[in-house]
């Protein structure tokens, strides 16, 4: 896909607000250390965000100066059907790529008649629950100043205990473009001071989990969580959006008795209406050895992926 870069108005003045250091700073100073920032994005818009044979992704590299990773398109983060992206380096490429990457998102979304505040998306950066006091601040101070100083709406969410080892939390971001950057802005800067924070820059940012059947994973919550029946057979239950089931199904079942016979695993589909909470995700359960359900899940992605493509083409 072609980058829309001229399709949108950046917000220079929250760009330039930093200014550059002195010749003198030394390599420690807050502006040359390296850092980095991850949200999610749906399966969907990490399409979007990539491009055509990558060429987006490549453009926004190229013109920010950091690198954007994104986690394959079966690992969301747990409780959700959303997908990783990692942005690193300097400060101030990060935000310039984190800018890019929502200005090309809130391009695509049609626009409303009579909404003259233009199309909105909220943004959740995934943040250790370790640093997270440094952007709370005692009694909630440094929250509540970033929210006054920025005009952006931002909510931390407590940390979800239903998934064992999970040490992250999801910060959310309301706003227009440019509440959004300033307040990422503020928080990243913030972020990048916090010696926790840092020291998880270079740590894994896929959630490659598996939750035993008796938690019963996170009320149906859109992710990967396996059953262990005994040694040989397992079963997982992944989220696909409805308007991409057919595709799954096919016609007549043809495409689910084909995944079926050559993963050798059993699939079966929640029924309408039946989605993942909080979603619109439907449903898919496969059962079968770990090889027969990784074959059937990369056969379900790889059509679903490319629906999604085509819709973002």
């Amino acid at each position: 896909m072609e980058s829309t870069e001229s399709s949108y108005v950046s917000s220079p003045e929250q760009l330039q607000k930093r200014s550059p250091p002195p010749p003198a700073s030394p390599p420690s100073d807050s502006e040359e250390k390296p850092t980095y920032t991850r949200f999610l994005v749906s399966n969907a818009a990490a399409g979007s965000v990539i491009g055509k044979g990558g060429a987006t992704i490549t453009d926004f590299q190229s013109q920010s100066g950091a690198r954007i990773q994104l986690s394959r398109n079966y690992e969301f983060f747990p409780g959700t059907s959303d997908r990783i992206i990692m942005v690193s380096g300097g400060i101030d490429d990060v935000l310039k790529a984190v800018e890019l990457i929502i200005a090309k998102l809130l391009s695509e979304i049609p626009a409303e008649d009579g909404d003259e505040a233009g199309p909105r998306m909220r943004v959740r950066l995934v943040v250790p629950n370790s640093a997270c006091g440094s952007i709370i601040g005692k009694g909630g101070s440094i929250i509540k100043s970033f929210i006054e100083e920025s005009h952006a709406g931002i909510k931390i969410s407590p940390l979800d205990t239903k998934f064992f080892g999970l040490t992250d939390r999801l910060v959310t971001v309301t706003g227009t473009l440019e509440e959004q950057m300033h307040a990422i802005d503020l928080i990243l800067s913030k972020l990048t001071d916090d010696p926790h924070y840092s020291q998880t820059m270079h740590a894994p940012f896929s959630y490659a989990a598996a939750y035993n059947s008796m938690n019963h994973g996170p009320n149906g919550a859109a992710v990967k969580f396996q059953h262990n029946k005994d040694d040989i057979t397992n079963s997982v239950t992944i989220g696909v959006a409805d308007e991409h089931i057919g595709l799954v199904v096919g016609r007549g079942g043809r495409n689910i008795m084909e995944i079926s016979q050559t993963s050798g695993a059993r699939l079966k589909i929640s029924d309408r209406g039946d989605f993942m909470s909080g979603t619109t995700d439907r449903k898919i359960t496969i059962t079968g050895s770990q090889r027969a359900i990784r074959a059937a899940e990369d056969m379900i992605m790889q059509k679903v992926s490319y629906a999604s493509e085509r819709e973002t083409d």
